[in-house]
């Protein structure tokens, strides 16, 4: 029985035609006259030459088997299952192991064909890889119920691979780089969005401090204006305040001019005038403010 025997080493050695030896982890089937006589286990023995003969050897260690396995799902997918099953001969039980099949590798596979093919066809694709441990229990079940009347015990079973069709693994790694594209599509939409907003609220608060920038400095100009009034009216005895404010024009008049002709890159075109239109401005300035404090009284 090859299937029993994997390996050399698991084989008796016979030690002239009297002895033999048994390895350990291995169980020898000793015949006489071509019946079952008895077992024997690891060690010398002792047989009669031409009456009793070592019919076989058992191996007692746990082997594996890996059997593949072509199925289709639910959802019509042809999928390649590649079951691994790991069993052993009990060591109480080596006489059934020995006798009673023949083949027990193919016994196995029949038996691992038949839970496979029974339990995936009714799971959909995409639930066949979270079941997986579903289906090696089921199959693992099925042969330690059958193999153990034959003499093997079942260790584990383990579904090691689930591998769909070309075709349809190529279509799944699309739709999964669709879908993250999409998510990371919705990520940097929220990310413009939170950038826009931020934006938005730091145009707005540098806008309200520009303002409040303005109106400080409009507020000290007119605070300074109004020391410079009546500081100049205390000091200057029979000035009116429009005295005061005709001077300070004047003055700030040739300072701009005086600016404008330190600068070497002014573009500035200086259209011909009098000193007097000076006066002009002051009194449209006054009348200005004069009809906006009305307008603002009206309210």
């Amino acid at each position: 029985m090859p299937s029993l025997m994997p390996r050399r080493d698991h084989f008796a050695a016979t030690v002239g035609p009297f002895f033999f030896i048994v390895q350990q982890q291995t169980v020898s089937v000793v015949q006489r006259l071509g019946k079952f006589d008895r077992l024997a286990e690891a060690g010398l023995h002792v047989r009669i030459p031409f009456i009793e003969k070592v019919a076989g050897t058992v191996n007692l260690r746990v082997q594996q088997l890996d059997v593949e396995v072509e199925t289709k799902t639910r959802d019509n997918v042809f999928v390649r299952v590649i079951v691994s099953v790991q069993y052993y001969v009990l060591a109480d039980k080596v006489y059934d192991a020995f006798y009673k099949l023949d083949d027990p590798v193919n016994q196995i596979k029949a038996f691992v064909f038949d839970v496979v093919r029974a339990r995936v066809p009714k799971i959909k694709l995409d639930d066949v890889f979270e079941k997986k441990d579903e289906i090696a229990g089921a199959v693992k079940a099925e042969l330690s119920q059958v193999m153990d009347d034959f003499g093997y015990g079942i260790v584990k079973t383990l579904v090691t691979d689930i591998d769909p069709d070309a075709k349809v693994k190529e279509a799944m790694n699309e739709i999964n780089a669709a879908q993250r594209m999409r998510a990371a599509a919705t990520e940097k939409g929220e990310a413009e969005k939170i950038m826009q907003v931020k934006a938005a609220e730091a145009d707005a608060e540098a806008k309200a401090l520009s303002g409040k920038g303005v109106a400080d400095q409009r507020q000290a100009i007119v605070e300074g204006l109004r020391e410079s009034v009546d500081e100049f009216q205390r000091t200057v005895p029979g000035t009116s305040a429009q005295d005061v404010m005709n001077l300070i024009l004047m003055t700030q008049y040739f300072d701009m001019l005086k600016d404008i002709g330190q600068s070497s890159k002014a573009n500035t075109i200086l259209l011909p005038h009098s000193p007097g239109h000076v006066g002009d401005i002051s009194s449209q300035l006054r009348d200005a403010i004069i009809t906006g404090n009305e307008a603002a009284s009206r309210r």
